[in-house]
């Protein structure tokens, strides 16, 4: 069992940067997986990003690759995402989540862990 915590939300303009963190409970945190998802008002929960076990790999989705970068620390069971020039699109609760399976991992159903999210607002 893992918990997640995000935290690094705020009001940001657009062209800005915002750097997101997802702390993790426990002594395994390499053991996992981790991802990052994010849901805006009105609209299906979708993959941003993720990285493997690792970190050795990673993998974007096409709307934020170049933009977003995902990394994680696993001596301080965290796992980050940096986001620069962001766009008014990207305005949404942003959650992180962890699997116990290998590689990387782009659906929501191959996660069984989940932060409580961080709202990040794009303003134009």
């Amino acid at each position: 069992q893992v918990q997640l915590v995000e935290s690094g939300g705020g009001l940001v303009q657009a062209g800005g940067s915002l750097r997101l963190s997802c702390a993790a409970s426990g002594r395994t945190f390499s053991s996992y997986a981790m991802g990052w998802f994010r849901q805006a008002p009105g609209k299906e929960r979708e993959f941003v990003a993720a990285i493997n076990q690792s970190g050795g790999s990673t993998y974007y989705a096409d709307s934020v690759k170049g933009r977003f970068t995902i990394s994680r620390d696993n001596a301080k069971n965290t796992v980050y995402l940096q986001m620069n020039s962001l766009k008014p699109e990207d305005t949404a609760v942003y959650y992180c989540a962890a699997s116990m399976w290998l590689g990387i991992l782009r659906t929501q159903y191959e996660y069984a862990f989940w932060g409580q999210g961080t709202q990040v607002t794009v303003s134009s």
